[in-house]
């Protein structure tokens, strides 16, 4: 069985999850030799970067911990991650047509977020605090032009490659309880409530779906109580479209 720290066992993001004590990595003697070296390769990633300028590392850290909402320690290395994947030029195998390849669109589109908090701010979008850097994120998403840039687009690369590298992780896994590779090991226990001798119930229960629709209405009430975007930033060609 290849070794695990106790201080990698049970670990979850912030130290917040529904499946207490639920350890993914307490499988790994299950997995095959090459999948378990993969998966725990992801615990220590590189610590030098390969890809991000230290400019680009201060604003791309920034952005991953509030896309991802990694407000406190322990913190998925989601930065090292798409820095070394980015590095090896491992995209999705992709891009938009109006876009440039990912490598450049990263670079292209971390200085726009510079730019754009400079311009709104008068500092480096990772020196402003979570509030502004939280605006300034909803405002790119109420866009439709942003600087020069379908926002849409600049909002799919970076929700893309910062949501695969968080949940390719162990630690986001015991968050969510999912079990890992189900490879050679298999399910045996299935059906709604049937569990595993090594997964754990959830300790928040609830209909997922109810929980879905209620934050659909929050949302909702939200865009209607701040009315129309306009023409909040430069670039903006027009006004969003009534839904």
């Amino acid at each position: 069985m290849p070794f695990v720290p106790p201080s990698s066992r049970a670990v979850t993001p912030g130290g917040r999850g529904r499946f207490t004590g639920f350890d993914v990595l307490s499988e790994v003697d299950r997995w095959d030799d090459v999948t378990a070296g993969v998966v725990l390769a992801r615990l220590s990633p590189p610590p030098e970067y390969s890809f991000f300028t230290p400019a680009e590392q201060a604003t791309a850290g920034a952005l991953f911990d509030r896309l991802l909402a990694q407000e406190d320690e322990p913190r998925v290395p989601v930065l090292e991650l798409v820095d070394q994947r980015l590095a090896l030029g491992m995209t999705d195998g992709w891009y938009y047509e109006d876009m440039p390849e990912d490598a450049d669109a990263w670079r292209a589109s971390l200085a726009a977020l510079d730019d754009e908090a400079q311009q709104e701010h008068g500092a480096a979008f990772h020196a402003l605090d979570r509030a502004d850097q939280a605006g300034l994120l909803q405002a790119l998403t109420e866009a439709e032009v942003w600087h020069g840039f379908n926002a849409g687009h600049v909002w799919s690369l970076w929700s893309r490659y910062a949501c695969a590298a968080f949940y390719s992780h162990p630690w986001a896994w015991n968050e969510i309880g999912f079990g890992g590779p189900a490879y050679p090991r298999g399910y045996k226990n299935l059906g709604v409530g049937a569990r595993e001798r090594w997964e754990v119930p959830d300790g928040v229960g609830g209909d997922p779906v109810e929980w879905g629709e209620r934050a659909e209405q929050a949302r909702r009430s939200h865009r209607a109580l701040a009315g129309p975007p306009g023409r909040r930033r430069a670039g903006l060609p027009q006004e969003r479209p009534k839904a």
